[in-house]
């Protein structure tokens, strides 16, 4: 059929009134519909030619071009080519749907890599419908392929573009009987909880994405993604691959010489310099996060007393 026109694949005259174009793309998209056995190519092509020439400013614009020596529609495989990417759309998959919450996590959880519980509120399945919404039937729009295909530009340019049915909203359906449970949405709200495993040094603003723990849409799960917020935890912050410590001092441990660290891997005894000048932090080489690179631990000196 390459070599076939809008009319050739319809089967109809190119003085045939636009009752008689419909009535022949109605008869021919029922027996070439994929869901009754027929051909996924052949249907499109049928969709393509409806879309053009069932319209009756496309169909003139259409006829103009076919007679245009320097331009034109080509045949099916440019058509295709424009539609969708220089390639036909054999089983093309819809991109997976996300979504997005942000979690609170410590400097220390990023450093021990431990565990973290949440719960957040998503979009479930209704099982009651199974999530299909209810009884459905064939959108008249689309013929059930839930994409339609609109002529983008005048003259002689032109672009056949593919786009969701307007009709349908994409699906090839409509629901006839709703669900009683979740009005024809096929989804329920839900809470949902669960334990994510943190990466060793993950960072504030950084990104974990969880398949299939998204909301319930289109028949599937989508993707969770978490954002992390990462905070102060028990004195400790984090500046790149650097551990950071704030530690507040008394006059009688600053005379002693000797600071005692937290760390997480296991408390430190430091030993400071006689010179005292806590603007300057104080470092312990390897001390620090150990990702790309190994950090140090910085020790922030505050000192606080009372005076007499």
């Amino acid at each position: 059929m390459n070599n076939e026109n809008f009319y050739n694949i319809l089967g109809v005259t190119e003085t045939a009134t636009q009752d008689e174009i419909k009535k022949a793309y109605r008869k021919l998209a029922k027996e070439n519909h994929p869901d009754a056995g027929g051909n996924e190519d052949t249907f499109k092509k049928i969709s393509v030619a409806y879309d053009t020439i069932g319209d009756e400013q496309k169909r003139k614009q259409y006829d103009m071009q076919r007679n245009n020596p320097f331009g034109g529609f080509g045949d099916m495989d440019d058509v295709f080519s424009q539609m969708f990417g220089g390639r036909r759309p054999n089983n093309q998959q819809r991109p997976v749907h996300t979504s997005n919450i942000t979690v609170s996590i410590g400097v220390l959880d990023s450093y021990r890599a431990n565990k973290h519980s949440l719960s957040y509120r998503r979009q479930a399945m209704c099982e009651p419908c199974n999530g299909s919404g209810g009884d459905k039937t064939t959108c008249h729009g689309c013929g059930g392929s839930g994409v339609i295909v609109r002529q983008v530009g005048t003259g002689g340019f032109v672009q056949l573009m593919q786009m969701a049915c307007d009709v349908c909203g994409g699906t090839g359906s409509k629901i006839i009987n709703p669900c009683f449970l979740c009005s024809g949405t096929g989804s329920k709200p839900e809470m949902k909880s669960l334990d994510i495993s943190l990466p060793h040094g993950i960072d504030n603003g950084q990104f974990l994405r969880l398949q299939g723990m998204g909301d319930f849409r289109n028949g599937t799960y989508g993707d969770l993604v978490v954002r992390i917020d990462l905070r102060p935890q028990d004195g400790f912050d984090k500046i790149g691959n650097h551990l950071v410590y704030n530690s507040f001092l008394t006059l009688d441990e600053l005379n002693s010489g000797n600071m005692t660290v937290p760390h997480p891997d296991g408390e430190l005894n430091i030993k400071m310099p006689k010179k005292v000048d806590t603007s300057i932090p104080l470092r312990v080489k390897s001390k620090g996060f150990r990702t790309d690179t190994v950090g140090d631990l910085m020790i922030n000196q505050y000192v606080k007393f009372e005076r007499d």
